[in-house]
């Protein structure tokens, strides 16, 4: 375990005085909120609530959620609570979806960024000294920036390459020789493939340590991963609504779920269908409220990420957050049947034909959906002749585990495309009705 020494304060604390701490931080948001962000005032009111009446933790509940939709309706500027002359940074979402979601910092939010980055770098296993390359996309995505400060405190010196040309990405891990990768896990199989494409063999690398996120991934790509280069793989969890990549972090000692600093982000887990706050333990969406930040505050915002909490093991003090299973909103209805596109991406994975990348296709023929899954082989796995046996026994598999019947199409490696930031899983080519 780490040095004591090396930690925050914050790591350090009894679970009675976080909550004491904790309680104290959201008493202070939700006044903030309520008093300099016309729309948490206006939800207050019309829930019947107002800051005041939060006296224990567990008063959150009668708050209302801030939902995606709430962050769209308020572009650019609505929800911030200082003025905007006051704010260092904006960052945004690429607005695929819409406009984009528009977010700010004051100096204060990131000096508490580079702070919880710091701990989770250290927490991946990172220590002051050692090289680190950011292979996130810098800019309006929160990832490179994120990355990058919190490494910069920790004191690692950062490769701040960012995504794309994944010839150079090779070529710099082989000449700068980096202890660390940050990177989203799709975008590190690619990276692979240039390995082997180069045949230079991963193993051969210097990189002890990658820490992924920005996606969903399985314990399967996990074990892809670390074998394929022979270190250590963790995960890193953010999102730009809550702060960025720093909400929680996995230990490289336990690499059992994701400790969520919760000293600066209250976690609950709700019924996604109801609304209602579960225990620990049990599996739910994962809702965020902010308990430090200044310039955008967020109340009970709804993430749509699946997980669990569950009691903190490398840092005590914090509840771990499962890996993420998938997001209730990109679940998809087959006749009926939920699936997520993890769960087809670890059948994949257990194919040693499989080279990680694929794409999930939505069709309807007549009244009837239908999905193809178009998998990739591997460079040194392809075999024409094989094609029929491989895909009908994937099919039997995930009908078998699943529950769900699906095309399975093997692709020539190289083939599909590649994702420099957050993969695209699914293309749903129903029509709309």
């Amino acid at each position: 375990m780490a040095n004591d020494q090396a930690l925050d304060p914050a790591e350090r604390m009894s679970r009675d005085e976080l909550a004491a701490l904790q309680r104290d931080r959201l008493q202070t948001t939700l006044a903030r909120a309520y008093q300099n962000v016309p729309h948490y005032r206006a939800a207050f009111d019309a829930a019947g609530v107002h800051p005041a009446d939060l006296r224990d933790l567990s008063d959150l509940a009668k708050f209302p959620f801030l939902v995606k939709a709430d962050l769209r309706d308020n572009y650019p500027f609505g929800l911030f609570a200082v003025p905007r002359e006051e704010l260092l940074r904006l960052h945004a979402s690429s607005g695929t979806t819409g406009k984009p979601i528009v977010v700010g910092y004051t100096r204060g939010d990131l000096e508490v960024w580079a702070e919880v980055m710091a701990r989770s770098l250290r927490l991946a296993g990172a220590r002051p000294g050692e090289l680190i390359h950011n292979a996130y996309g810098y800019g309006l995505f929160t990832g490179g920036l994120g990355i990058h400060q919190g490494a910069e405190k920790l004191g690692l010196t950062v490769v701040p390459v960012s995504g794309g040309m994944t010839e150079r990405q090779v070529q710099l891990i082989t000449d700068f020789r980096p202890d660390l990768i940050t990177v989203t896990p799709s975008y590190m199989l690619a990276i692979l493939d240039e390995f082997r494409r180069q045949n230079i063999d991963p193993r051969t690398s210097s990189l002890r340590v990658g820490i992924f996120g920005a996606e969903p991934w399985t314990n399967a790509m996990r074990a892809e991963i670390e074998d394929a280069f022979g270190m250590d793989a963790v995960d890193i969890y953010g999102l730009s609504e809550v702060i960025g990549p720093g909400v929680s972090q996995e230990s490289v000692e336990t690499k059992d779920g994701l400790h969520v600093w919760e000293d600066h982000f209250y976690p609950e887990i709700i019924n996604p269908e109801t609304g209602e706050v579960l225990p620990d333990g049990e599996l739910g969406e994962l809702v965020f409220t902010s308990l430090t930040k200044e310039a955008f505050p967020v109340i009970r915002y709804r993430t749509r990420d699946l997980t669990r909490l569950l009691p903190g093991t490398a840092r005590p003090s914090m509840r771990r957050m499962e890996k993420v299973t998938g997001r209730s909103d990109d679940m998809i209805i087959l006749r009926g049947v939920n699936v997520f596109p993890t769960q087809i991406e670890e059948a994949l994975l257990a194919c040693e034909w499989c080279g990680g990348h694929f794409l999930i296709e939505l069709t309807r023929e007549g009244r009837m959906d239908e999905m193809t899954i178009l998998a990739e082989a591997r460079h040194n796995s392809w075999d024409a002749a094989a094609i029929a046996y491989h895909a009908e026994k994937l099919a039997s598999q995930i009908k078998g585990t699943i529950g769900i019947t699906a095309r399975v199409a093997i692709q020539p490696p190289g083939t599909l495309e590649r994702s420099v930031g957050k993969a695209r899983r699914v293309v749903d080519k129903r029509p709309r009705t």
